[in-house]
């Protein structure tokens, strides 16, 4: 081989080689992103309203990732059932993912179980740092970050409310799954908020419909009681059947999100899950440009809403204050 055509071979395999890691790395930036998304309640109910996820596709589209183009989701369902979630999120684990989404505690537990590479965003968590998701709000560990629901004071809240509601409220029964709730602080926050206002506390676990129905008849046989639902996923599983004995023991019932009161709860107080989604749809897109999870802060609800069930409330006989009224977000009628 000649000198010059050698020099023309070196430069040309030269510039192919330089090229390869340019054209591997557009090849990754074409390559549709997949997104696992992990849900602990059943696939089907309405206590994980469209309204959520739709908010959080919308969002990723305005960031510029869309649905069948240069992103897939992959959704999981855990049934509200321990040993569903657990499965779920194995499933997902096993996939090639570029970052999940998990929806409260139980699932996201589960999922960290599973990984400690995939980037994990968790959304409507009560208290990351104390179930040990992260080492703190400001600089969350290994792989995981996200979006807490809840602020630890939101039982004495929920109590508070109660009181305004039932001057003579004797006692509150909060029933709670004790395997989905994960969250350590609720029992006594809500037992400290009880006392302080001169409420009898009864903290009740059920882990089947037989139990909650005798928590929720158990309860009944107290004067001016008043149910309180946990913001876990087994009991938003049955939100439906709590909605229903509270109402055929003539029990107020206060719950943390807006759907209870849209099905017939009476009152409801808790942060914007919408909202949560949406904002959660942020760290998502900087996590597939290349964020690292410990480099995005845990962040807190900013929107809280309280909504009333006027139905509700004229079919126990219960006239709502007018301050109390005139407070709400939202009054159903």
């Amino acid at each position: 081989m000649s000198s010059m055509k050698r020099r023309e071979f070196i430069t040309l395999f030269g510039g192919a080689v330089a090229a390869w890691p340019l054209a591997a790395r557009a090849q990754e930036a074409e390559r549709p992103r997949r997104v696992g998304i992990l849900i602990g309640s059943f696939e089907k109910d309405d206590s994980v309203p469209q309204a959520e996820l739709n908010a959080f596709k919308e969002a990723l589209a305005a960031a510029g990732w869309h649905e069948g183009t240069n992103v897939h989701f992959e959704y999981r369902w855990g049934g509200g059932a321990p040993t569903r979630i657990r499965s779920a999120a194995k499933d997902l684990a096993n996939l090639r993912l570029d970052v999940i989404v998990t929806r409260a505690a139980p699932a996201t537990a589960e999922m960290l179980k599973q990984t400690t590479t995939i980037p994990v965003v968790f959304v409507q968590v009560a208290n990351p740092v104390r179930v040990g998701f992260v080492k703190s709000f400001a600089r969350p560990s290994a792989n995981v970050t996200g979006f807490a629901n809840e602020e630890p004071s939101i039982p004495s809240k929920w109590l508070a409310l109660l009181k305004e509601l039932l001057p003579r409220l004797n006692q509150a029964t909060l029933i709670h799954h004790p395997e989905t709730t994960l969250w350590d602080d609720l029992i006594p926050v809500f037992e400290g908020a009880a006392v302080s206002l001169g409420i009898k506390a009864n903290v009740v676990p059920v882990r089947d419909a037989i139990q909650i129905e005798n928590a929720i008849a158990a309860a009944r046989s107290v004067p001016t009681a008043a149910l309180v639902a946990a913001p876990d996923s087994f009991i938003a599983g049955h939100h439906d059947l709590v909605i229903r004995l509270a109402a055929q023991n003539r029990l107020p019932l206060m719950a943390g999100f807006k759907y209870w009161t849209q099905h017939g709860g009476l009152i409801s107080y808790g942060s914007d899950p919408t909202d949560l989604f949406r904002r959660t749809a942020s760290y998502v897109d900087r996590i597939l440009r290349g964020t690292r999870p410990t480099d995005l802060p845990v962040q807190g609800p900013t929107r809280f809403e309280m909504v009333i069930n006027l139905k509700t409330s004229k079919a126990l006989d219960l006239e709502i204050p007018p301050m109390l009224l005139a407070r709400a977000d939202e009054v159903i009628e």
